[in-house]
């Protein structure tokens, strides 16, 4: 009944025509008509669309559930174009990030907001009634954080490598210039104190007995020239903090800043106040502390610069190796076909590459940048890629291999033949992700700015709480305490209090709270994609960290992925004929499977026939008119129900039997994976099989010991043979009870959701469009590129392996809970910080211990908080080194 309905829609309807799949072998060129479909050039992403209307009119007639529908994935581009990127500057600490996120998610118009100040990046989710205007909304959220004192403009959409790049070039020359002008005041403030110290270093080599005078020095001991330098410090290189930190407290935001101002500020008031009123009897010198304190602060913001510059460097690498210009090769007609690198009569023009169209010719010199992903058209060379793939070994190129944008090119020209613009090549997509991915928080992130969030409300509390507690109450119940030295010589109360309440102000750090989670997750994602990993998010690394349980498909995943047809047995004709009819059907196919079948034909130099309409079941099978006859090749309970016929039970158990005997003898290694595809025709029902073997990936034993070394369970899912799959399990070391067989996609989603109800974290790794809704659905789905081609699975997965590696996983994994370990280093030494250092600068010690902080003290301590965090961050990038150092012992150990 379904061949009848299939045959009934090819025939009768004539305006579905132009709706299905025809493939002809003879074409070798494009038709200019949209009735015909040449699959040799099939582009994926420009038939996405049609390709999904076309599965659910075949699906519909032949009675299975239909895809995805069109009105279903405009509606979620539509939902992708609600997000608004904004370049977001004027952080400073987590308290900024907090207020910029409450003042974006305060419009009416936005669902969510994230906020990243390493990026200066704010991503914002508009509700989709608010689509239409989007443009529009993000101008004015952009005027709205511009008029709060955080200057903002929407990000430009759309841009081509080569704005892309100067954009990037741009900000990163603005950061080096902003970190010279850091280093001006940092020198200016400190210049400021070493003035200022001079009469403390007299007092000291007195206190040796060197005595030194001179009216220098005497100048410097004069209070009024103290007050002078310290003036000079707060307007001069400490003028636009202070002046930051006073306009975020106005408009409601307070930040690091404020606190730091607020210090300075009260630590000069105190001093004017003692030098104004000598009967006081306060010590003047306390104009030292603002500007120590000024420097100290300005100092760790320098170094906290230089580290953020740093940690954002691997980006820089990336994209470094973007080629923003291209040589353009144009041949006259005739000559395109010839071997030569460049033909005599051909011309060479240098282009920008986003000039550069899919069909192109470039010539790439030695030692240049590949611009495009491509293919190889003429000459020989070999090519680095080992910043896509993490290979350090050069890779061997020749005619019609694929090459990657962003790779070298070493040895020799090369002319290759453009399968992709600039802005839609391997490396522009890297950078995009990696971009992104560096925008997308956290759930830990989350917690950090909600305590960052009231910190600067909370500390101004503490710090008046402190005065006062000291002021009325401590300096009576301790009175011991007014002999210290931050009394003054007189041992003042209200001395000791205004001390110890600026201490508090100034000692605490949200900055560290701040940068914690960031600063972990830029080192982490960059490092990703030098090693050949492309992580979507640092939510992923935080999911990936947790994960307890990883799922694999089988084909293509534990195994290589490139099958080779190994025996043929038929039923009722010639072997030939049953190659001959399966290529056809699987012409157009794009599994690893369909490749073996159509390289064994060609190899064969047969003549494939013509195909009218196609249906492509995922992980079924796929049928097609051949010769006015519907076949359908596939699993062998799929290919039956295809057709009326049935064949005998008796016939199909021995023609198993007969094509499994025969590979066996064919190939006698362990390490290989037997598939056996069955073809069946309309009015015959299954008339012979292919068996399909495919070679274990080297690295699929030790990977899947390595993960359960981990601790980490290892689940088999595959829509193979029960056979197939046992004998794969066996060989990888995978337990029975973990090894599932003959599953569809949604059998394979619905054990992922049953693990994930028990509460378990589960990772899926495969590299099919079969494992697309499996990949969408685990916790974090990693899918190996094959070939450098984007695909449905690479497309839904969380992670993409670039080396196309299984032990690739193992690298993600690694690097995922060395991130989160740094993340909690970060939070944890952060908040011990300041959980510490503020009762301590409140003076907690002092009644016991006579040990009370000063103002630059506690800026020193401060600013050396936020330096700690960034630089621990930065020893994630030896990560790879010391996993690499790991292994060699390991071997080492082993021989």
């Amino acid at each position: 009944m379904a061949a009848n309905l299939l045959r009934f829609s090819l025939s009768h309807d004539h305006n579905l025509k132009s709706k299905f799949i025809r493939s002809n072998v003879n074409h070798k060129r494009r038709c200019n008509s949209g009735l015909h479909f040449n699959p040799l050039i099939h582009e994926r992403r420009r038939s996405s669309q049609l390709f999904l209307r076309r599965n659910a009119v075949f699906a519909k007639a032949v009675g299975f559930e239909a895809p995805v529908s069109v009105t279903e994935q405009q509606q979620q581009m539509k939902k992708d174009e609600t997000t608004a990127l904004l370049d977001v500057s004027g952080m400073m600490c987590g308290a900024c990030v907090s207020r910029v996120k409450a003042i974006l998610s305060a419009d009416n118009r936005v669902e969510s907001a994230v906020v990243n100040m390493l990026t200066e990046t704010a991503a914002v989710k508009l509700k989709v009634e608010a689509a239409e205007e989007s443009g529009l909304a993000a101008q004015e959220l952009a005027k709205r954080l511009t008029e709060c004192g955080f200057p903002t403009k929407k990000r430009s959409s759309g841009l081509g490598v080569d704005a892309k790049v100067k954009k990037w070039r741009k900000t990163l020359k603005k950061k080096e210039a902003l970190l010279v002008e850091s280093r001006n005041r940092v020198a200016f403030a400190w210049t400021l104190v070493a003035l200022c110290c001079g009469t403390h270093a007299t007092h000291i080599l007195h206190s040796l007995g060197i005595h030194i005078h001179g009216p220098v020095l005497d100048v410097l001991h004069n209070s009024y020239v103290k007050a002078g330098l310290a003036i000079g410090a707060l307007f001069g290189p400490g003028r636009d903090l202070l002046f930051d930190g006073l306009r975020a407290f106005t408009q409601g935001s307070p930040n690091m800043n404020s606190l730091v101002g607020f210090g300075s500020i009260a630590a000069f008031a105190i001093s004017s106040v003692s030098l104004l009123n000598p009967e006081l009897q306060w010590d003047a010198s306390f104009f030292d502390e603002p500007v120590m304190l000024l420097g100290f602060v300005l100092l760790g913001r320098s170094l906290e610069e230089r580290a953020r510059l740093k940690a954002s460097s691997d980006m820089n690498e990336l994209l470094s190796l973007i080629s923003t210009q291209s040589r353009l090769v144009i041949t006259s007609s005739g000559s395109g076909s010839s071997t030569d690198v460049v033909d005599s009569d051909a011309i060479c023009i240098e282009v920008p590459t986003d000039d550069i169209r899919v069909g192109d010719s470039l010539l790439v010199l030695p030692g240049e940048t590949i611009p495009v992903d491509g293919r190889v058209a003429a000459g020989r060379s070999v090519v680095d890629e080992s910043m896509l793939t993490g290979e350090s070994l050069p890779v061997f190129k020749e005619n019609a291999d694929s090459v990657s944008a962003g790779t070298i090119n070493w040895d020799s020209p090369l002319r290759i033949e453009a399968s992709s613009t600039g802005s839609s090549s391997t490396i522009s997509k890297i950078v995009n992700m990696v971009e992104d991915a560096q925008g997308r928080e956290a759930t830990i992130q989350r917690l950090a700015d909600t305590i960052a969030g009231p910190f600067v409300y909370s500390v101004m509390t503490l710090s008046a709480i402190t005065f006062g507690f000291w002021y009325y109450f401590g300096s009576h119940i301790f009175p011991d305490v007014l002999l210290n030295d931050i009394a003054g010589s007189e041992g003042d109360p209200l001395l000791l209090s205004l001390k110890l309440a600026v201490d508090v102000l100034v000692v605490s750090c949200p900055c560290a709270l701040g940068l914690a989670t960031p600063t972990a997750i830029l080192v982490g994602t960059s490092l990703g994609a030098r090693q050949g990993l492309l992580i979507r998010g640092g939510d992923v690394l935080e999911r990936l960290a947790s994960v307890d349980h990883v799922m694999l498909d089988k084909t293509g995943t534990l195994t290589e992925g490139k099958p080779a047809v190994s025996a043929i047995m038929s039923l009722a004709c010639e072997e030939l004929e049953i190659l001959q009819i399966a290529a056809a059907v699987e012409k157009t196919a794009s599994h690893p499977i369909a490749h073996a079948i159509i390289s064994k034909a060609e190899s064969l130099n047969l003549s494939i026939p013509v195909t009218r309409g196609q249906l492509a079941e995922p992980g079924s099978g796929t049928m097609a008119e051949v010769n006015g006859l519907l076949v359908a090749v596939g699993k062998l309970k799929w290919v039956q129900e295809r057709f009326q016929q049935k064949t005998d039970l008796s016939d199909l158990t021995a023609l198993e039997q007969s094509v499994m005997h025969k590979s066996l003898q064919d190939s006698q290694s362990s390490n290989h994976s037997t598939t056996v595809v069955f073809v069946g025709r309309e009015g015959e029902g299954v008339i012979g099989a292919i068996s399909i073997s495919d070679k274990l990936r080297e690295d699929a034993e030790c990977t899947i010991r390595s993960l359960q070394h981990k601790g980490i369970e290892t689940i088999l899912l595959s829509g193979d043979r029960e056979e197939a799959v046992a004998t794969v399990a066996k060989t990888v070391g995978i337990k029975d009870k973990f090894v599932n067989a003959s599953l569809t996609p949604q059998q394979k989603s619905a054990a992922i959701s049953g693990l994930q109800a028990l509460g378990h974290r589960v990772a899926m790794v495969g590299d099919g469009i079969n494992d697309a809704p499996s990949l969408a659905l685990a916790d974090v789905g990693i899918a190996l590129q094959v070939e450098g081609q984007e695909t449905a699975a690479s497309n839904a997965a969380s992670i993409v392996l670039l080396g196309n590696r299984l032990s690739q996983v193992l690298d993600a994994l690694d690097l995922a809970r060395a991130t989160m370990a740094k993340v909690h280093q970060n939070l944890s030494w952060a908040v011990a910080y300041n959980v510490v250092a503020i009762p301590i600068a409140a003076g907690v010690l002092l009644p016991n211990s006579d040990f009370a902080m000063t103002p630059s003290l506690s800026g020193g301590l401060m600013a050396m908080s936020s330096i700690f965090v960034v630089t621990n961050s930065l020893f994630l990038q030896f990560h790879g080194s010391q996993t690499k150092r790991k292994e060699n012992l390991n071997a080492q150990k082993e021989q």
